[in-house]
């Protein structure tokens, strides 16, 4: 099935991205709390990351499989880098 506009998946996964970036400087323990350069940084480069695989993905591009598919992948990649904050 096809996602009716691209545009509306491409906003979806900077919201998305936005959301998770500064879910996870949430979870890091800062008495200060999350900048928001440093969240709106971390959510474009996780945007930009997850844009690269949905519009160079074999599948069609306003699939929802792929959609999905890259939703998946910036929660992977944004506990990956919540692990690599721990430590």
């Amino acid at each position: 099935m096809l996602i009716k506009s691209k545009n509306i998946a491409l906003f979806t996964l900077f919201v998305s991205a936005v959301f998770l970036s500064r879910t996870v400087l949430l979870l890091v323990n800062d008495p200060e709390g999350p900048n928001l350069l440093i969240v709106m940084v971390l959510g474009t480069v996780v945007y930009f990351l997850s844009l690269s695989i949905f519009l160079f993905k074999p599948i069609s591009p306003v699939s929802y499989k792929n959609f999905f598919l890259v939703l998946c992948i910036q929660l992977i990649l944004i506990i990956g880098l919540h692990l690599l904050f721990q430590f």
